[in-house]
């Protein structure tokens, strides 16, 4: 039995998200170290992750939802930070690898960091090329899906393992310093799979119009709400307008983090700059089959 690393999140109705979270996490951690919060708590949801933590909690649409959310997931991590050494915390779309260059898994990578630090790895978008991959995704993403694009608002300080508070969203903490190993990367699926997303999308704007009221009522990201959706094939064709990058090597984007960290005004918090990159990258060979 392993108390080196849980892994925790919260899922409503993604089931494929959660499949793919499920195949990366549970084999190298543990089923039994995996903590999921079952909003909704949805059947299909408990039997897929039989084997796991399963916290059910009402489902009721509610304003400020994103806000309670994190307010949940910040005192499960503190809580397991008692028993783990390290927590891994975010969203089920979101997936934390080690560049298999390493030769090590996420949990023997944990094993030798120092505690009392939070890590936060090199966001990576995995987009779908509609026009180069039309391979459909059945029971592995990456392989029939490889490209991705530096995503800096998806670098999340998302392993715990000192004592601290996350903001909304993930993406600022409380922890005065950046680390950023080079081997560590975030892989957000959002925009893996043409199909996926519309159907995620569709459930995202249906729990919004469920809840009712705007942006401001709601804390929820811009991203939930129908208007902002815009149309999706055009969402998707646009990535092959990214220009692509030779080569895997990306110290110059965890320098760039690194110089610009620093205080989030009077928040508490801490942040580094987070620009839009018009460029993308093929995930070399070795990266196909990790989940």
């Amino acid at each position: 039995m392993q108390s080196t690393g849980a892994v925790v999140t919260m899922v409503r109705d993604d089931l494929f998200f959660l499949s793919a979270w499920l195949r990366h996490y549970g084999p190298v951690f543990g089923r039994e170290n995996l903590y999921i919060v079952n909003h909704g708590r949805g059947e299909a949801v408990a039997k897929l992750a039989e084997g796991c933590n399963i916290i059910g909690i009402p489902g009721d649409p509610h304003k400020n939802f994103d806000m309670k959310r994190w307010r949940l997931l910040n005192n499960l991590v503190a809580g397991l930070k008692s028993y783990y050494k390290h927590v891994v915390v975010g969203d089920v779309d979101e997936l934390v690898v080690v560049d298999p260059e390493e030769g090590k898994t996420l949990l023997e990578f944990l094993e030798e960091q120092p505690e009392k630090r939070v890590l936060t790895p090199l966001g990576l978008e995995v987009v779908h090329r509609i026009d180069l991959e039309p391979e459909a995704i059945t029971d592995r993403i990456l392989g029939p899906r490889r490209h991705v694009r530096i995503a800096p608002h998806y670098s999340k300080p998302c392993v715990v393992s000192v004592g601290t508070k996350i903001a909304r969203g993930g993406h600022y903490t409380q922890y005065g310093k950046l680390h950023t190993p080079d081997c560590l990367y975030l892989l957000h699926l959002k925009f893996c799979d043409f199909p996926e997303y519309a159907a995620a999308m569709n459930r995202r704007n249906a729990v919004v119009q469920e809840i009712g009221g705007g942006l401001k009522d709601t804390a929820i990201g811009r991203h939930w709400f129908a208007e902002a959706r815009g149309e999706d094939r055009a969402v998707f064709e646009a990535f092959a307008d990214l220009e692509i990058v030779e080569g895997f090597d990306m110290r110059a984007y965890r320098r760039k983090m690194h110089r610009s960290f620093g205080p989030r005004g009077d928040t508490g918090y801490y942040e580094f700059a987070r620009p839009d990159y018009e460029a993308q990258f093929l995930l070399p060979e070795r990266f196909s089959g990790l989940f």
